[in-house]
């Protein structure tokens, strides 16, 4: 026995379809919970005949449509696998940004020619806690788990066509002033679309920073073949509790995404712990 879909539709709506001979079935409803609406029916071809295809509904305003590009189909075609395929857990710490940012303040009034961002000490703090705790530079096959020598740093930009991930080489080498001079190059790269692919391909580890646009806190999809990205929210002012007093500091969210099959919870763990310790105390990020 076939089962029969009921139609839900105005009584207006109702009355209009069967002058003008039109069946239901046929019409998208735009209005509440998919109900078909005077609109709905007045939008619709007359004499549609059943089993042709329904008829879609057009907003007033009208429809753009802009083409994929091949960055575009890309981009949806490795997020889609990601999620899909990839077995992703997360977590997240509150970093406690206040010495970072007295550092970051000091050295800037020092620096001639370049001035450092809060990311640029993210990465920094990246890559040194990968490289104390190598098993989370890692990606997954079927026939082993991958494990990088270098330390890698993929940051995400927005590019017009689309995301991009240039790639800070070997970063936990590189002081913070070759991290700043060399992302705001790659950035600028990026923004104008003359990326090399030397410049994105490659990478062991993500950085996806939208901070500045007031985000307190995201979980980013991983960037296959890589195991790990780091999302970062937004510093901002918060109350704490120090030695049983509350204060107000500034406290940055942060969330790791992680594929299971690569790393374990524990090794993610002790990678957060160890970039954490990083960013809150960032005197060391100087040797």
């Amino acid at each position: 026995m076939t089962a029969v879909s009921r139609q839900f539709a105005s009584p207006l709506a109702r009355r209009l379809a069967a002058e003008k001979g039109l069946d239901l079935a046929l019409v998208a409803g735009s209005g509440p919970h998919g109900r078909i609406v005077k609109a709905d029916v007045l939008a619709a071809k007359p004499g549609a005949k059943p089993g042709a295809k329904a008829v879609a509904v057009i907003p007033a305003g009208g429809i753009e449509a802009i083409p994929n590009t091949t960055l575009r189909k890309t981009i949806a075609r490795r997020l889609t696998e990601s999620k899909q395929t990839i077995p992703h857990f997360y977590l997240s710490v509150d970093l406690d940004l206040d010495q970072l940012l007295d550092l970051r303040e000091k050295l800037n009034q020092r620096a001639e020619g370049f001035k450092l961002s809060v990311n640029d000490f993210i990465i920094k703090a990246s890559a040194k806690a990968l490289r104390a705790i190598p098993a989370a530079n890692a990606s997954w096959t079927d026939e082993a788990t991958l494990r990088y020598s270098d330390v890698d740093i993929s940051v995400a930009v927005a590019a017009p066509g689309g995301l991009v991930t240039p790639i800070i080489r070997r970063a936990d080498t590189k002081t913070l002033a070759q991290i700043s001079l060399e992302m705001k190059a790659l950035a600028e790269k990026a923004r104008a679309g003359k990326l090399m692919p030397e410049d994105y391909q490659g990478g062991g580890f993500t950085i996806s920073n939208l901070g500045m646009y007031g985000i307190k806190s995201f979980s980013a999809i991983i960037n296959p073949p890589q195991a790990c990205i780091l999302a970062v929210g937004v510093g901002e002012k918060r109350p704490v509790v120090r030695d049983g007093t509350l204060a107000i500091a500034t406290l940055c969210t942060v969330t790791l995404s992680v594929d299971h099959r690569a790393v374990d919870g524990v090794v993610g763990a002790e990678l957060m712990a160890a970039f954490k310790k990083a960013i809150e105390d960032p005197l060391g990020l100087l040797l």
